[in-house]
């Protein structure tokens, strides 16, 4: 990819969205980055800018300024845990292709990434109640006009060290990391492996329209340069 990465990412104030835009800024391929948030996400960079917007169901108010990037990373997600399916399919579902509807309409030659998560259901009908919804959302987001769409579906992700979002559950994990990677490597990643290999499915794409997580980190590991 000769032009160099120009990419929206959402829910940079949680885990996994501070994790992938720490691995953009580190990144020379990547030229610009925007972030939208309710709230700011506390991180000064020259290649960043951010707007905060509280609405993701109506962004017709910052909409002029979402044109012109050519990747999308999208984070923005809600755990399933003690929700009805209604409410979750209009957070997931709802939210994430009305924003994406804007941004491919804008922004035809973009890649759009979008993390949703291991055990996702392709079919629609199985009897997770997430995993239906999940399933939904990728399968309605490869039907839009963007240039490519990706599904990431990582299991455990090894936080990045020093980052400010990082699950507060984790402290007592991280220790068997180590471990889970050589017992279990197709269900552990790193954060940042995450993020390298978004940017490199914008980057160079990938074979598969949805990534297991040994598809992660063997995106991750590539560069065509």
């Amino acid at each position: 990819m000769d032009t160099k990465i120009k990419a929206i990412i959402t829910g940079v104030t949680g885990m996994v969205g501070e994790g992938v835009l720490h691995e953009c800024l580190l990144h020379p391929d990547v030229e610009t980055v925007l972030v939208i948030n309710r709230k700011p996400c506390g991180v000064a960079h020259p290649k960043l800018k951010e707007i905060i917007h509280a609405d993701f169901f109506d962004i017709s108010a910052i909409e002029s300024q979402l044109a012109g990037y050519n990747a999308c990373f999208f984070c923005l997600g809600v755990s399933s845990v003690g929700m009805k399916e209604p409410e979750y399919y209009r957070l997931t579902y709802t939210l994430t292709l009305n924003v994406a509807q804007t941004l491919s309409k804008l922004n035809p030659d973009m890649t759009f990434c979008y993390i949703s998560g291991a055990g996702t259901d392709s079919s629609e009908k199985g009897k997770s109640m997430w995993a239906r919804v999940k399933g939904k959302t990728e399968n309605d987001l490869m039907k839009l006009p963007f240039k490519r769409v990706f599904a990431f579906r990582p299991g455990y992700m090894h936080p990045t060290p020093g980052l400010m979002n990082t699950n507060k559950y984790y402290k007592y994990m991280t220790w068997m990391y180590p471990i889970l990677r050589r017992v279990f490597p197709g269900s552990v990643s790193t954060l940042a492996e995450l993020g390298q290999a978004m940017i490199n499915a914008a980057r160079f794409g990938y074979q598969k329209q949805v990534l297991e997580v040994k598809d992660i980190v063997a995106l991750a590991k590539e560069d065509y340069n």
